[in-house]
């Protein structure tokens, strides 16, 4: 069972594929756990529980189909560059639909994915482990025929909060697309890290770190798009410019501060009973991107319709990027 463990994408076929390091029967003599052999180790629970599958099949045709599909976006090794296709959608088409995608409230959600889908090649996206830490979404996709990796905060689940799940999801895949030179473009709407004391117990800061360290050291071109909220820690992980990010993108809807105006205010101004003119200063000061934009954390400020031109031109400028971290014998991230 180790052996698919260590490869790079594990594909199950629902009902038929099992991964399990003992089966039913020796677990029910050592636990007393009754158990079916899909409820431990299937294609569901691995895909969706356990995040040890990557994808799920309904019968062969499928898994084989999506397989090819799969590698038709990576190279045949890391000496490579990934395969570029002939590409007929242009680079100055123009979407007006996203000037008005983001909801006007900041507490109301929306699909991430309607929003990248209108940005890159043919409205194509093909996902990695859609079902597993659904707060984050990872998939290939193509900008002028060229393969790229898209890591997206979903405001749909956890309102695009980072948890230990989705920080270890996230930077698995920026790290295989660091390692087959596939440039990593970014979309962030990010209110933080999730609180409680599960996460806490259960090492969100040091999860949490392996997509800072992810990032960080990762030296493939990376283009960030902040749609809405970068709040603390959180923004500062995805792909910022303290990250060594290259081109860092926010739209007039972007937020990026410590954490929401409410909160902010009722720490500062902590025992005042009426603070509601403080909060619309905050606001005022910081619900924007024009302090993190004067302050060159963000290269500038664009027209959503925009953003498909502007990440083909910077990619292509990116294209002969050549960078290298110190010699040492290997990292160690903080498994």
């Amino acid at each position: 069972v180790y052996s698919p463990a260590l490869t790079d994408f594990i594909c199950m076929v629902k009902n038929t594929s099992h991964l399990f390091i003992t089966g039913p029967d020796v677990v029910k003599t050592v636990t007393h756990e009754e158990v079916t052999f899909e409820d431990l180790g299937g294609a569901k629970a691995h895909t969706s529980k356990s995040g040890v599958a990557h994808l799920a099949f309904e019968n062969d045709m499928e898994a084989l189909s999506n397989i090819r599909t799969l590698f038709s976006y990576l190279p045949q090794n890391n000496t490579e560059t990934p395969p570029t296709v002939n590409c007929s959608d242009s680079r100055s088409r123009c979407e007006d639909s996203l000037d008005t995608i983001i909801p006007r409230d900041p507490n109301v959600p929306y699909d991430i994915r309607h929003v990248f889908a209108k940005v890159v090649d043919d409205y194509q996206f093909f996902e990695i482990m859609p079902d597993y830490a659904k707060n984050i979404v990872i998939g290939f996709a193509r900008m002028e025929g060229r393969t790229v990796g898209v890591v997206a905060n979903q405001p749909k689940e956890l309102a695009g909060c980072l948890d230990i799940d989705a920080s270890v999801k996230a930077a698995r895949f920026v790290r295989f697309c660091d390692s087959f030179n596939i440039p990593l473009l970014t979309f962030v709407d990010v209110p933080g890290f999730l609180p409680g004391t599960s996460q806490e117990h259960n090492g969100i800061i040091r999860h949490g770190a392996k997509l800072l360290y992810a990032y960080a050291e990762a030296t493939v071109p990376k283009l960030t798009v902040i749609t809405r909220k970068a709040y603390g820690g959180a923004y500062d992980v995805m792909s910022s410019k303290h990250l060594r990010g290259d081109i860092n993108y926010a739209w007039p809807t972007a937020e990026v501060a410590v954490m929401g105006a409410k909160g902010a205010v009722e720490i500062i101004f902590r025992g005042k009973e009426d603070v509601s003119d403080e909060v619309a200063s905050y606001e005022h000061l910081f619900a924007n991107p024009l302090t993190a934009a004067r302050r060159g954390f963000v290269d500038d400020v664009i027209q959503p319709s925009t953003t498909r031109q502007r990440l083909c031109e910077d990619l292509e400028m990116l294209s002969s990027k050549k960078l290298s971290n110190p010699w040492k014998k290997h990292g160690n991230i903080p498994l």
